[in-house]
């Protein structure tokens, strides 16, 4: 791909065109390219000088980059609505999958524990399929916020987005995730789905609640942010060398 390409790629991207958009753009440029390359070099110019008329041919960066990004159909979500992009859609899908480890909970429950009052603190044989199937919940709930993040992350990176919505969108799901409160109990619990209720967004009335949360926050916030913070220190690193 010739160096301008590089340059019009990040250009398309930093205005908030698709990723897929940019690549399909490009390719037809090579592709246009290469037929204007050989033309040249059929009119007998040589290789270099055939490349350098194709480039001049084909059109500035200016030019190529402004009929992207003027067609607003060829903006990305993100660049669309940010704050669904960021702040909705990454509540929806943390919620989503909270649902899917209480729904594991408590058909587990229901299964392997129907006498219990609660299946937490219940004796379970450690390499038993209801220990796994358990297990496999739990991955859900404690792995979600981070991976998210991590998802959210790799949008950021694609769309070379500046952090102020990644940032809040991070921010949002450490809170959620950092102050999430699972209760399964047939007599505690009167409500709730199967005796099963989560509390979001509370800090707790005590002091050590509030500690642990802001520290579960915290921790969910550093580790999400981490990979994309560290694609953005090599990204620039690779820009300025």
């Amino acid at each position: 791909m010739p160096k301008q390409f590089y340059e019009l790629r990040e250009r398309l991207l930093n205005a908030g065109v698709a990723p897929r958009h940019v690549q399909r753009y490009l390719k037809e440029l090579a592709d246009h390219l290469a037929d204007l390359r050989a033309e040249e070099v059929r009119a007998g110019r040589g290789r270099a000088e055939a490349e350098s008329a194709a480039l001049d041919r084909l059109g500035s960066i200016d030019d190529l980059s402004k009929a992207m990004i003027e067609q607003r159909q060829f903006q990305s979500w993100c660049a669309r609505a940010p704050w669904a992009a960021f702040g909705l859609a990454p509540l929806l899908f943390l919620a989503a999958a909270y649902f899917i480890a209480c729904f594991i909970l408590w058909s587990g429950w229901k299964i392997f524990l129907p006498r219990a009052d609660t299946p937490f603190g219940t004796p379970i044989p450690i390499y038993s399929f209801q220990n796994i199937y358990f297990q496999i919940g739990r991955f859900i709930y404690f792995t979600s916020p981070v991976l998210i993040g991590w998802l959210i992350g790799l949008v950021a990176a694609r769309q070379r987005l500046s952090m102020a919505w990644p940032t809040l969108s991070l921010v949002l799901i450490a809170w959620m995730g950092g102050t999430a409160h699972i209760q399964a109990s047939r007599t505690a619990v009167a409500g709730g789905f199967g005796h099963i209720s989560m509390n979001f967004f509370r800090l707790g009335s005590s002091g050590q609640n509030v500690s642990e949360a802001i520290f579960h926050t915290l921790i969910i916030f550093t580790v999400a942010l981490l990979p994309h913070m560290i694609w953005r220190l090599r990204h620039h690193y690779a820009r300025s060398t």
